[in-house]
């Protein structure tokens, strides 16, 4: 019987673990929160808002963007930890299982 070869993870040009689709979304996230960042100050500033508010207003969505990068990684690193631990049964009180596990009884 030929032996199965063991799953690898795809990989990028670098080697890096290409990101999943959670990872994909939350580039995507990223990408759009930056996009708003540079589209709300022109916006303001074509509605005949004063430059002080459409650079406050760029500054605040570049503050909220750059914390929900981060706490997007933090959640993708925990996850993938999460995700690489196995968790063993539980085994019972002293972790002896099956028949002839027990200590004493009769011998033959």
């Amino acid at each position: 019987m030929p032996a199965t070869p063991e799953y690898d993870a795809p990989r990028d040009d670098r080697g890096h673990p290409s990101p999943t689709p959670a990872g994909e979304a939350a580039d995507e996230v990223i990408r759009w929160g930056a996009f708003s960042c540079a589209l709300v100050p022109v916006v303001l500033l074509a509605c005949g808002s004063p430059f002080g508010a459409a650079a406050g207003a760029a500054l605040g969505l570049a503050a909220v963007t750059a914390v929900c990068r981060t706490l997007l990684r933090r959640y993708e690193r925990t996850a993938a930890r999460l995700a690489g631990t196995v968790v063993s049964p539980h085994r019972g009180r002293h972790g002896r299982t099956g028949i002839g596990a027990h200590r004493g009884g009769r011998r033959g």
